[in-house]
């Protein structure tokens, strides 16, 4: 069931991927060498999600084009996305690929951007895999740790999905101010 909220996450960026996640590593935290098969398959599952929307957007092209004509905001998005990853180093092409999977809807936004964009998507999907190993990492980490601190599964659950709240609300701000720095700048 997590995995296929991880993949569908790529989609559908409502769905509480890091909840199941944290839950799955909560049921599981007990059985050896559990979470290291799960950060895996979460990383794979996170990879194909992304894989799977950018070969879509690649061919649904006119209708994409169509879509973003008709919400404004996500065009701009899109576009601030396309033009930051172009006109960065490898290095910082690769930290805003790995930040958008922190970032509410920002794995969605990203591969809508790359999909949308002309230029080929080889290293985008090399930064992709290196993101989708980081945030599963990150998100079974934070499970574990927390079912390891913590003698109940409820109080783990809650300072868990509490953490990975607080982290993605963080990181969001923070993309926030910077985009309005360099704005006014």
């Amino acid at each position: 069931m997590a995995l296929c909220a991880v993949l569908g996450d790529a989609f559908l960026p409502f769905l509480p991927s890091g909840t199941l996640v944290i839950l799955a590593v909560l049921r599981t935290s007990d059985m050896d060498g559990a979470p290291v098969l799960l950060a895996l398959g979460v990383a794979i599952a996170s990879f194909l999600g992304d894989l799977i929307l950018l070969r879509l957007a690649r061919k649904g092209a006119p209708a994409l084009h169509r879509r973003l004509a008709r919400r404004p905001e996500l065009a701009a998005s899109v576009e601030r996305l396309q033009e930051s990853l172009a006109q960065r180093t490898t290095r910082t092409a690769a930290f805003i690929v790995i930040i958008a999977r922190f970032v509410p809807a920002g794995r969605t936004i990203l591969d809508l951007a790359v999909g949308h964009s002309p230029a080929a998507p080889r290293v985008f999907l090399r930064w992709s895999a290196l993101a989708a190993v980081v945030w599963a990492s990150y998100i079974v980490s934070l499970g574990w740790l927390n079912s390891h601190w913590f003698n109940t599964a409820w109080l783990s659950m809650a300072v868990s999905c509490a953490a990975a709240s607080l982290i993605s609300t963080t990181v969001a701000r923070l993309v926030r101010r910077r985009r309005r720095a360099l704005v006014a700048a």
